[in-house]
């Protein structure tokens, strides 16, 4: 069976956590007003539920949670806690339909983290969901680094927690360290002896967050869990415009996701966030749709489909055809078209060389202006001659 169709006919939820693990970004702080803000957005865009944070801080934390609960918004509101009755008990508090029931599931972190037993985890996640559960709320049982956990025991907490009550598993790549072979292949272990729905929640310390979330998707995982921008601690996580856009894409998955709110959505995050919006970032960069280069620029003005997968228009972006060092003739002729200026083919090469050169110098590409005033020193040079 193709990957296409390992998607097909199947329901596939996205859970976004940029205001939980995003902000646990080193140096990120969001004012509750953003939190908000942000929220709504989020909503607003179509996401099915949002991980807004972690009632047991108190204060300020507590405060924007139960504002954003008051919003009525149309995602589910969810808050991360320990799997500690108290933590749950904020949860409560602030309003919440859904709360994540997080706890170390490798050895790694249960004997040099927790230094306790598989077993002492297990059952403090179990007192955690069915105290949840009796207040009615969804539960997420979270596998802290589940990808370095032992199958076997994986698929134990699993069915302990389904026994609980506990509604999913989100498996965490914690420390990024999967790749989508491997992963696909685990999920689809764990899914087949659980049956249970799974979440994926990929970190980017390798650079396959994205991939390894679809991945795990292709393996049998329902939920995926994603960040604007692919905030996050470290390297960051799956990022939601590049996971949406793929799975509508790459994968032909589509969602009722309003993707052309993409732009404005991540330049906000990003300045709430006081983390650049990188020109080369993948789906809402600025570079996405600028061609410069004379061999791109020219396939691009004849059908932009030679040379982008999808329109600029549907991510809230515009095309550019920039002009400088790498730019060609055919780009040049149509931007002066944009001016009503017919150049000749003598006149456009003349024009070019000296784009070329000035680029160079600059070590830029040129503005507008630039390039029209380049045009009448040429033509006031030939009247001179």
């Amino acid at each position: 069976m193709c990957v296409v169709d390992k998607l097909k006919n199947r329901e596939i939820k996205i859970v976004d956590t940029t205001l939980r693990d995003g902000e646990q970004t080193a140096g990120v702080v969001f004012a509750n007003n953003e939190k908000i803000t942000i929220a709504q957005m989020l909503s607003d865009l179509g996401v099915d539920q949002l991980e807004v944070g972690i009632p047991a801080m108190g204060g300020d934390e507590k405060d924007a949670i139960k504002k954003i609960c008051e919003r009525n918004l149309k995602s589910s509101i969810m808050a991360w806690n320990r799997a500690v009755i108290g933590d749950i008990e904020q949860s409560i508090d602030c309003g919440v339909d859904a709360v994540a029931i997080s706890i170390s599931v490798s050895d790694i972190h249960i004997q040099n983290k927790l230094r306790t037993s598989r077993e002492w985890v297990i059952e403090n996640m179990v007192k955690s969901v069915e105290y949840a559960k009796k207040n009615g709320l969804y539960v997420s049982i979270n596998g802290e680094d589940a990808s370095r956990a032992d199958d076997d025991f994986l698929i134990q907490f699993i069915e302990a927690g389904k026994r609980a009550g506990a509604d999913r598993f989100r498996f965490c790549d914690t420390v990024g360290v999967m790749d989508p072979f491997t992963i696909r292949n685990k999920i689809e272990k764990i899914h087949k002896a659980t049956n249970f729905d799974i979440e994926m929640h990929t970190h980017n310390d390798f650079g396959m967050a994205t991939a390894n979330a679809i991945a795990g998707a292709i393996g049998g995982a329902n939920h995926i869990g994603v960040t604007v921008n692919g905030l996050g601690e470290r390297a960051g996580n799956a990022a939601l415009e590049e996971v949406l856009m793929a799975l509508k894409h790459v994968f032909r998955y589509d969602m009722d996701i309003d993707t052309k709110k993409f732009k404005e959505l991540s330049e906000y995050v990003s300045s709430a966030s006081g983390r650049e919006l990188p020109a080369w970032k993948a789906i809402v960069g600025s570079n996405m749709f600028k061609h410069e280069s004379g061999i791109h620029a020219d396939g691009a003005l004849k059908d932009p489909k030679n040379y982008e997968a999808f329109e600029p228009e549907e991510v809230g972006l515009q095309r550019q055809i920039v002009i400088g060092k790498h730019s060609g003739k055919a780009a040049i002729i149509n931007k002066f078209h944009e001016y009503d200026i017919e150049l000749s083919p003598e006149m456009a090469s003349k024009v070019l060389e000296e784009i070329r050169s000035v680029s160079v110098r600059m070590k830029r590409s040129l503005f507008d202006k630039e390039i029209v005033g380049i045009y009448y020193d040429l033509l006031a040079d030939e009247e001179n001659a």
